[in-house]
C-alpha cells in the first residue's frame, strides 16, 4: 500500500459516511459467524421452503462437521468441494471446512462431466459434499474411481425441509433421489463430530481458505486462492459500504448461487456479519422470487443485471409488492443505466453496481448508496483498494514504468487486501496476472478527475453472459470434439436480457452434415447450459482469418453486427 495517498482523486469526492483510510484487521473467516451466533443466537440464518435455521444452530452444526472431517482423517489443507445449491448445508460445509483448515473448492452443480473431472484432478481434493438427488450425485459417483475423489458427503434433501414437505419429498419424488449405495458415499448425520475442534494454526494472511475456479484473464479453467484475509477483508469492505443496513434486521434474497463467488461475499459471508435472514432459492425462478420478496418483506436483494431487467419487463410485476426492497447490488456483468432507473423508480430503494474479480474476492469498486451515481461507471474504489490505470500491453509507445495520468485510458490494475494470493500450482499465470502487487484486470478503462472508474472495453476474449464468465476459447475446443468440424469461432453477441449471449460459427469438413440439435446434444458432455452456444450458424465457406492465418473473431463479429 503506498504510503502518500492524498493524491487519489476518489478522496475528495467519497461517501462522508465511509473512510476509505479504515484499518480492516483480518480474522479467521468462521469468525464471522462465531460472532454472529453469539450475538444473535435465536435470529434465522437460513430460511429455505419454510424451513427456518438459526444461528446457533449453523454454528453449531459448523463446528461438529470441521471435528466430524478432523475424525474422519481430514486436516489442514486438505481440498473438499462443494457441489451444492443455495441450502443451509452449503453455509453449514463452507464454515465447517474453514474451521478444520481445510480449503473449499466451489463447485457449479450445472458443470458438465468434464468440467467436474477438471476440477477435481486440478485442485486434488479427496471430498465433495452434495444432496441425495439424481441431477447432483451421480456426476459425482462417476469420478471416484478415475479421480482423486474417493468420498461423497451426501446431505439429504428432506432434512432440511419443513413438515409435511419432509415427509412428503421422498414419498412423491421418489424419482428424484439417487441410489446411495455407492460405497464412497457417507451421509450428513454420519459425518457430524460430537467432541470439541482439535486446534488448528491458522496463518489468516498466507493461508487459502477457498479455491474460486475462473479462466482468470484466458480461457484455460484455473483457480483463485483466495485466502481468509482476503474473503474477510472484502466482507467488511462490503458491510462498510452498505453502512446503513440495520444489523439483526434485514432480509436478503438469495437468488443467485453461493457458489457463485459475487455470491459468496455480498450475499452469503455479509450476511452472516451483519445477522441477516437469508431467503434461500435453490433454483432461480422469477415468479418464486417475486412472491417471495412480496410475502417475506425482503429488504437486500443483490443479484445480476439479467434479474433486474427479468422483474422490470415482467407483464404481471403489478401483481406483486417489491416495495420492501432497500438496498441491491449489481454484479457479474455492466448494468444498463435504464434497468437501475426502472428498477429503482418501481421500488423505491437503491441499485447500484459494483465492479469485482473472481481474482479479487471479489469486490473492488462500488456505486455509492447515497451521492453520486456516474452514468455508465462502475464506481469508486473500495475502502484500503487503489485503482490504476496502465499502458496497453501492446503500446510500444508508452512509458511502462508507471502508471497513466488520471483520465487516460488503459488497463485497470488493482492494489489491495482482497487480492488473490495468486492461482493454484500455476506460477506462470499468477506472474502474467499480479505484477508488482497489482492485480491486471483485463479490462481497459480510465479514471475521471473525481476517482469514478469507467470500463471501455476488455483485454480478455470473455463472454457476460447473465453474470457469468463463458470463455470462447472453451467453447471452441469442445466444439473442435465433433469429428465432422473443421473450424469454429465463439463470440458474444449482444443481448437484452443476458447481456451477451453465446454464438457460434461453424465450417465443417468436407463431406461431412450436421445439424444444430445434433452438435447441441455432443457439447451437453462438455460445456454446461450457461456455455451451450444460443446460436449456430454452419457455413459452407472457409471463416475468416487474420493476415497471418488466424481464425479473425473480431471480422466474424464485425459481419454479425452490420448485419
Amino acid at each position: 500500500m503506498p504510503q502518500d495517498t492524498k493524491d487519489f482523486p476518489w478522496l475528495k469526492h467519497y461517501p462522508q459516511e465511509i473512510d476509505w483510510n479504515a484499518e480492516i484487521e483480518p480474522q479467521h473467516m468462521a469468525s464471522l459467524l462465531d460472532e454472529t451466533a453469539e450475538k444473535f443466537p435465536h435470529h434465522v440464518a437460513v430460511d429455505f421452503l419454510g424451513h427456518t435455521t438459526t444461528y446457533a444452530q449453523i454454528n453449531d452444526l459448523s463446528k461438529r462437521v470441521a471435528r466430524g472431517l478432523q475424525d474422519r482423517g481430514f486436516k489442514k489443507g486438505d481440498r473438499i468441494g462443494l457441489f451444492l445449491p443455495n441450502c443451509p448445508q452449503y453455509i453449514i460445509f463452507y464454515y465447517g471446512i474453514l474451521r478444520m483448515g481445510g480449503i473449499v473448492v466451489n463447485a457449479n452443480p450445472l458443470y458438465s462431466k468434464h468440467e467436474i473431472e477438471h476440477l477435481i484432478q486440478d485442485s486434488g481434493l479427496t471430498a465433495m459434499v452434495t444432496l441425495d438427488l439424481e441431477a447432483l450425485l451421480p456426476k459425482l459417483v462417476e469420478h471416484v474411481s478415475s479421480t482423486t475423489l474417493n468420498t461423497i458427503i451426501v446431505c439429504p434433501m428432506q432434512q432440511f425441509l419443513p413438515f409435511p414437505k419432509n415427509i412428503l419429498f421422498p414419498l412423491l419424488k421418489r424419482k428424484e433421489i439417487a441410489d446411495l449405495s455407492h460405497e464412497s458415499i457417507v451421509l450428513f448425520d454420519d459425518i457430524l463430530g460430537s467432541e470439541p475442534l482439535l486446534p488448528v494454526e491458522v496463518n489468516i494472511k498466507d493461508d487459502v481458505a477457498l479455491l474460486q475456479y475462473t479462466g482468470g484473464t484466458t480461457g484455460v479453467p484455473k483457480a483463485a486462492m483466495l485466502t481468509h484475509e482476503n474473503l474477510y477483508v472484502n466482507t467488511i469492505q462490503s458491510r462498510m459500504w452498505f453502512h446503513n443496513a440495520e444489523v439483526g434486521k434485514e432480509i436478503t434474497l438469495a437468488a443467485i448461487p453461493f457458489f457463485h463467488v459475487f455470491a459468496m461475499t455480498v450475499l452469503m459471508n455479509l450476511s452472516v456479519k451483519l445477522g441477516l435472514k437469508i431467503i434461500a432459492m435453490p433454483r432461480f425462478d422469477l415468479n418464486d422470487a417475486l412472491k417471495l420478496i412480496t410475502k417475506k418483506k425482503v429488504t437486500v436483494f443483490p443479484a445480476v443485471p439479467t434479474i433486474y431487467t427479468a422483474i422490470n419487463q415482467h407483464k404481471k410485476i403489478d401483481q406483486y409488492d417489491i416495495s420492501s426492497i432497500r438496498f441491491c447490488i449489481s454484479g457479474g456483468a455492466p448494468l444498463p443505466v435504464e434497468v437501475k432507473r426502472k428498477f429503482e423508480q418501481r421500488t423505491g430503494g437503491h441499485l447500484v453496481e459494483g465492479y469485482g474479480l473472481t481474482e479479487s474476492s471479489p469486490v473492488a469498486a462500488c456505486n455509492p448508496l447515497r451521492g453520486q451515481n456516474k452514468e455508465g461507471s462502475i464506481g469508486l474504489p473500495l475502502p484500503q483498494t487503489i485503482f490504476e490505470i496502465w499502458p496497453l500491453p501492446d503500446d510500444e509507445d508508452a512509458d511502462h514504468s508507471k502508471p497513466l495520468p488520471y483520465g487516460e485510458t488503459g488497463e485497470i490494475c488493482i492494489i489491495g487486501p482482497q487480492v488473490m494470493k495468486g492461482y493454484w500450482q500455476n506460477e506462470e499465470a499468477t506472474n502474467d496476472t499480479i505484477i508488482d502487487g497489482r492485480l491486471r484486470t483485463g479490462d481497459v478503462g480510465y479514471i475521471d478527475e473525481e476517482g469514478y472508474i469507467f470500463i471501455v472495453d476488455r483485454l480478455k476474449d470473455m463472454i457476460l453472459c447473465g453474470g457469468y464468465n463463458v470463455y470462447p476459447r472453451h467453447v471452441e475446443e469442445a466444439v473442435y470434439k465433433h469429428a465432422a468440424v473443421e473450424e469454429v469461432i465463439c463470440a458474444g453477441l449482444p443481448d437484452e436480457y443476458r447481456g451477451e449471449t453465446v454464438k457460434i460459427w461453424v465450417k465443417l469438413k468436407d463431406g461431412q452434415s450436421l445439424k444444430a440439435s445434433e452438435l447441441k446434444t455432443f457439447l451437453k458432455d462438455y460445456l454446461s447450459p450457461i456455455e451451450m452456444p444460443k446460436h449456430i450458424e454452419f457455413r459452407d465457406e472457409p471463416l475468416p482469418k487474420t493476415m497471418i492465418g488466424k481464425l479473425s473473431r473480431k471480422d466474424i463479429l464485425a459481419e454479425e453486427l452490420e448485419q
